[in-house]
């Protein structure tokens, strides 16, 4: 068994419970790692149930409970599954991270009902519907005596620039980011609910770039990050050391804005 890196007590997750969409790729797969590096028992979903459980095998190897659900987060039937076999299974959700997305490149005058309709189902209405069960029973925990917890949503510089041929995307975390402050203040004071902007990273999106990232891109850093450079503003948001972080939207963009 890998052991675990020695962790900071702000950023000890033991006994917490992190829900990570779309976390069997790219950020996702980060930002679940990081949390059950760090003592966290882990929820991974997407829609590809095998991805899922491939991430939690490596997850177990770590010593922390991992637990892959297949659902697809922009319909609100598969939400309420979500949480319902995810709190049935491992406990009340502590730290939700709102990640799975999707941003497919069309003209404006080419994209259909069907893929505007997906693309802010994914984004938005999704996280929506999380965020909203799962804060309320956060709050609800918290108002019996309990914990309360955090939420994180994964935005996009893209929601602060113009994006031609991605409207919708760019649209749909625009709507993320006020959302995020809308229920900061729905859930105070014990749910934190908290905006993650990233920039250019090489997922695998990036990767079909021409440069793959390498740049030059016109930001102060110069070049796309690396995925696993976004862990610390993740760790940062999910964590004490940000208690008085909430209705906030944290850059992670190499200084793009």
């Amino acid at each position: 068994m890998q052991g675990r890196p020695e962790v900071d007590p702000l950023f000890d997750f033991t006994g917490k419970v992190a829900l990570v969409t779309g976390g069997s790729r790219g950020l996702g797969y980060q930002m679940v790692r990081a949390f059950a590096e760090r003592g966290a028992d882990v929820i991974v979903a997407s829609r590809k149930l095998d991805a899922c459980e491939a991430v939690c095998e490596e997850m177990r190897a770590l010593g922390c409970k991992a637990l892959a659900i297949s659902a697809h987060v922009g319909r609100w039937d598969d939400c309420e599954r979500l949480v319902e076999e995810a709190c049935s299974r491992l406990g009340m959700i502590d730290i939700l991270v709102n990640n799975a997305g999707m941003s497919p490149r069309t003209p404006s005058h080419e994209v259909s009902e069907k893929l505007f309709d997906s693309v802010l189902g994914l984004n938005f209405k999704g996280p929506f519907r999380l965020s909203s069960l799962v804060g309320k029973r956060m709050f609800d925990r918290a108002e019996a005596g309990g914990a309360g917890g955090c939420i994180i949503n994964v935005t996009s510089s893209g929601s602060m620039m113009p994006l031609p041929q991605v409207v919708p995307y760019g649209s749909s975390k625009a709507a993320l980011n006020a959302m995020s402050r809308s229920l900061a203040w729905e859930y105070a004071p014990h749910v934190r609910v908290n905006t993650l902007s990233p920039g250019a990273f090489r997922t695998d999106i990036v990767e079909a770039w021409p440069d793959k990232g390498q740049g030059p891109i016109p930001i102060p850093r110069g070049h796309a990050a690396n995925p696993e450079e976004i862990i610390t503003a993740a760790l940062f948001l999910a964590s004490p050391a940000s208690v008085n972080v909430t209705g906030s939207l944290v850059r992670c963009d190499g200084g793009q804005h």
